[in-house]
């Protein structure tokens, strides 16, 4: 069984100025993103807690790359 890094919490994310996350397919060959704002989790609520919550919209495959959007402010495509 693969355990992922434990990452830091939304409160955590936010108190550093960053509002979004990144989430990318965990198949490799995917290569699927979206950006997610996360003002809907609460502070203590870890990112690599939602990690194997997300599937795919593309492939179908379940679980993500979770990561803070430090560019979440800036207008930019939203799917790859």
């Amino acid at each position: 069984m693969t355990t992922r890094q434990q990452k830091i919490t939304f409160g955590e994310m936010r108190a550093s100025g960053v509002r979004g996350l990144l989430v990318y397919c965990a198949d490799y060959q995917c290569s699927h993103w979206i950006t997610v704002n996360a003002d809907q989790w609460p502070d203590d609520t870890r990112l690599s807690d939602l990690a194997e919550r997300f599937t795919c919209m593309v492939c179908g495959t379940r679980g993500a790359d979770v990561r803070p959007d430090f560019d979440w402010d800036k207008k930019k495509s939203n799917r790859r």
